[in-house]
């Protein structure tokens, strides 16, 4: 939460984190809990064998749910105005929501890799293609993650205001210098090099298909991983960079050299908090990605759906006609 110090100016942010953000993150939690539930659900009962990216995707899911496990507190949080937990589950929760930001992309990045040499290598006879290779790498993607996100521990801290306990997000806490010098940091490498890879691969699998699009028989499988990147750098170009940009804006206007009115910096403040939600978007978008890797995962999904209800009914029809008959 943000602390609002202008008298001149109405608290706009105040109400636009009561009532904007209670209701985007509600409605967040509601349909990632449910997409990525269905991801899961076909991962442990659809997948016999797992490939490499399915090993990507899979921890994208469980990276988008530490993040959705957040929300319930916030939302909490954001509509009584007040944060009634400790520090602790303060800095986690911010900690969680900006981790699901940067792994989300890089595991992305990753899968962007993935699907260009599934085009090069169709049968998957490259060591970057073996699940031991994509273990390893999405292993070092967690530790990354956490270790560029460490320095966030110093930053985020609970504030009192005007009888109110606030957790204040990351840009309106610690000290404005510090805090912009490590978020131009994490901009340039948890978020402009990812989405430099992403671009890269969506480049290099548009100008393969293009130079081989006759010799494929079967043009829509080829296509598919073309799709998958370039929903994948549409979707995080278009989430992440207002986002990004505001966020430094707002560590920028809190500095003593840029001198600016009570209703300017409220104003930054107003456009930064529209952002946020926006770049949390994604972990209801990614479960899409499933449905467009061009491993049959939807096709398997509902096959396993359908064998469910078919099971159901009999057993419903097994047991009426039991029934039945111990009646007669």
């Amino acid at each position: 939460m943000d602390v609002n110090d202008s008298r001149e100016c109405p608290g706009i942010s105040n109400a636009l984190e009561m009532h904007f953000l209670t209701t985007m993150y509600a409605l967040e939690f509601i349909f990632g809990i449910i997409g990525n539930s269905i991801v899961v659900f076909g991962h442990i009962f659809c997948f016999k064998t797992w490939k490499s990216g399915n090993i990507y995707l899979f921890n994208l899911t469980l990276s988008d749910f530490a993040f959705l496990c957040t929300l319930p507190i916030l939302v909490s949080s954001y509509s009584k105005g007040t944060w009634t937990y400790d520090i602790t589950w303060c800095q986690a929760n911010r900690f969680l929501l900006h981790a699901n930001l940067y792994t989300s992309i890089l595991f992305l990045s990753f899968i962007s890799f993935d699907r260009y040499l599934l085009m090069k290598y169709p049968f998957r006879n490259h060591f970057l293609q073996k699940r031991s290779t994509a273990t390893v790498f999405s292993i070092a993607v967690w530790v990354l993650v956490i270790l560029e996100l460490s320095p966030m521990f110093i930053f985020i801290s609970v504030q009192n205001k005007e009888k109110q306990t606030l957790c204040t997000d990351y840009a309106s806490s610690g000290k404005p210098v510090e805090s912009l010098i490590y978020s131009m940091i994490l901009t340039i490498i948890g978020f402009l090099v990812p989405l430099y890879v992403m671009w890269f691969f969506y480049m290099k699998t548009h100008a393969f298909l293009k130079s081989h699009r006759s010799q494929f028989s079967g043009g829509l499988t080829y296509e598919k991983p073309l799709t998958l990147v370039m929903m994948a750098v549409a979707v995080f170009s278009v989430l992440f960079t207002p986002y990004h940009i505001m966020r430094n804006i707002r560590i920028a206007s809190r500095m003593e050299f840029w001198k600016l009115s009570p209703c300017a910096m409220d104003a930054i403040n107003v456009i930064y908090i529209f952002t946020r939600p926006v770049a949390f978007l994604n972990s209801v978008i990614n479960p899409l990605f499933y449905f467009l890797m061009g491993d049959h995962f939807r096709e398997m999904l509902m096959n396993k759906v359908r064998h469910f209800f078919k099971r159901f009914t009999i057993c419903c029809e097994n047991s009426f006609q039991k029934g039945s008959h111990s009646e007669g």
